[in-house]
């Protein structure tokens, strides 16, 4: 069966890219890169595998809605402890929509 997964771009063709603060791209230019910060090839390997198993939103599905799953995400976050980036009782799969509000709101506290 194929992948429901697909690779989601910064931005729709026609829109324009999202407009980013200076205090953002500051923090931006501070931040590890995704590499430095574990999300290696085996990590890209180890999240498609786990997306297939997972093809729809755990957060959608709670709600009744049933919506494509596209990010690995880690319930709690792993601030680069390897035990809890590695441990899949820690991922859950959400939508983007879901995964961005999480991080924004959960995940910065």
């Amino acid at each position: 069966m194929p992948s429901v997964h697909r690779t989601l771009a910064a931005s729709a063709p026609g829109r324009p890219p999202p407009v980013r603060s200076e205090a953002k791209r500051k923090s931006d230019r501070k931040r590890p890169g995704r590499y430095a910060r574990g999300y290696t090839n085996d990590w890209a390997r180890a999240s498609r595998a786990f997306l297939d198993q997972h093809p729809l939103c755990a957060h959608c599905l709670a709600r009744g809605r049933r919506r494509a799953s596209v990010v690995t995400d880690h319930r709690i976050p792993h601030r680069g402890d390897p035990a809890l980036f590695w441990d899949p009782e820690n991922w859950q799969a959400l939508c983007k929509t879901c995964h961005d509000h999480k991080t924004a709101t959960v995940d910065r506290r």
